[in-house]
């Protein structure tokens, strides 16, 4: 039986690799930075893979973008995000300057929600950073009896803020939000008198959002590690993967869950449930009075971090894991005007291969993730193409296009056989967000005289599915957008 500390040995690791600048580390690292054995540290990182909360590339470790819905709970079981994040996104329009929700975090706060404008200077922290609560106005707003405060350079020289605290129906200060700006453009007080005003009038309406009842729990859902206990034997850490399960339950109703719904939620034994919560709770992870809620420190485990990644960075591994599986050259595109830009790209080592580059552009009518990229748009826009015979097979008109393209529809993918250039052979399926908006396409192109049309629909198709699968999971975590 793995003993009671398994679930802290876990987190300590997760925390020792979020906190590791270079985000990549080896396991000898986090021996040193843990004080765990190695052998201990190893299992943990073998759980936390298979979890898929960590990604093993050679002798490095890094943080994989699933963990986050560790954070994800957090922000769900507070609520706060979901809630204003609509009021302080018109805000920031409005306005035309950075808003940012900050919660209470014992002598800080911490950064729950970003709403950036694009400039060439502009806020770079992300949800789940922490600042000083004397150091900043969200801080100070959420302790001076004002009402209001600002942030006139405190933090950084250049960077001014103003911030108003918004109280739950109790009259708590459960977070603040601030209009953040640059010297540049506004000065201390400057900014007060452009902002305050519109800034209170929508703390009031987001104070009476909150006045609306919780969203209740989840189904019930069966105990997932078991079957992998089984199938892992001592490898896998079982009461980790269950504690973070507990953890990840607690998101799924704003406000939280008692012990019983928990274990429902988890489907997991109540004697269970109750260790891996009294165990958060030591850590400082959650807290509970009949009800168990998730406190803001579980986003110091990676969140801001991963909340930073580009669509590419997001992209990358499922790439190679993709090239790995199929032996074949990767890409993800999107589409740029009538082009396709390649946004990410992982070649395959071979004397006969596809070279092509990140920033490379292609006409779209005449590649497979141009064509599922063009599937979203409306026929007609295809006359003002400018087609042009790259090949023998290229296809040169609106007519050809638009038949093309509702077959890819239909399909739900694109093979594109050497109308881009002789030789090479394609095939594409598209990637969505979590609207459901086809955002970027990914591929798999190879020598038309290594696989066949027929090779590529039953070798590479069912791969490349489940890359773009895994691809759109992890959007909707990271929030990400090419």
């Amino acid at each position: 039986m793995e003993p009671a500390g398994t679930l802290e040995r876990g987190v300590a690791v997760l925390r020792a690799l979020a906190a590791e600048p270079a985000r990549r580390t080896r396991a000898t690292d986090l021996v040193r930075a843990t004080g765990l054995a190695r052998s201990t540290v190893d299992r943990v990182l073998a759980t936390l893979a298979h979890l898929g909360y960590v990604r093993m590339r050679e002798r490095e470790v890094v943080l994989a973008p699933r963990l986050m819905e560790l954070g994800e709970a957090y922000l769900a079981c507070g609520g706060l995000r979901d809630l204003l994040s609509p009021f302080a996104e018109a805000l920031a329009e409005q306005l035309d300057e950075s808003v940012s929700l900050a919660v209470p975090d014992g002598d800080g706060v911490r950064f729950v929600g970003q709403f950036t404008r694009r400039r060439t200077m502009s806020v770079a922290f992300e949800v789940g950073d922490r600042l000083p609560a004397d150091r900043c106005a969200a801080g100070l707003a959420l302790r001076e009896p004002a009402g209001w405060a600002e942030d006139d350079q405190l933090i950084e020289p250049g960077l001014v803020a103003v911030a108003v605290p918004v109280r739950d129906p109790a009259g708590r200060r459960v977070c603040a939000v601030s209009v953040v700006s640059h010297t540049s453009r506004h000065t201390a007080t400057g900014l007060r008198d452009h902002a305050l005003p519109v800034l209170r009038e929508t703390v009031a309406k987001m104070e009476t959002a909150l006045t609306a009842p919780a969203a209740t729990g989840s189904a019930p859902r069966v105990d997932p590690s078991r079957g992998l206990k089984e199938e892992l034997g001592a490898a896998y850490l079982q009461s980790l993967a269950r504690g973070l399960a507990v953890l990840v339950s607690l998101g799924s109703a704003a406000g939280g869950l008692s012990l019983a719904d928990a274990a429902k939620v988890t489907g997991l034994p109540r004697a269970t449930v109750r260790r891996a919560l009294m165990t958060l709770g030591e850590l400082g992870y959650a807290a509970g009075d009949g009800r168990w809620v998730l406190l803001p420190r579980v986003l110091d485990l990676g969140y801001a971090h991963l909340s930073g990644f580009t669509f590419t960075e997001v992209v990358q591994p499922h790439l190679a894991d993709l090239v790995a599986a199929v032996g074949e050259s990767a890409s993800a595109a999107v589409l740029a005007g009538d082009d396709v830009v390649y946004v990410a790209r992982v070649p395959t080592k071979s004397i006969m291969s596809v070279t092509i580059t990140v920033g490379t552009r292609f006409p779209a009518y005449a590649t497979s993730m141009g064509r599922v990229l063009l599937a979203d748009r409306p026929e007609e826009e295809f006359a003002a193409l400018e087609f042009r015979p790259l090949t023998k097979r290229t296809i040169t008109s609106a007519a050809e296009l638009a038949a093309a393209v509702r077959q890819v529809a239909r399909d739900g993918y694109a093979v594109v056989d050497q109308e881009l250039e002789e030789g090479v052979r394609s095939i594409a399926v598209p990637v969505r967000d979590r609207t459901g908006r086809v955002v970027a396409a990914v591929n798999v192109a190879t020598h038309a005289s290594r696989v066949s049309t027929a090779g590529l629909l039953r070798d590479i198709l069912p791969a490349l599915r489940r890359t773009a699968a895994r691809i759109e999971a992890d959007l909707v975590l990271t929030r990400v957008t090419p």
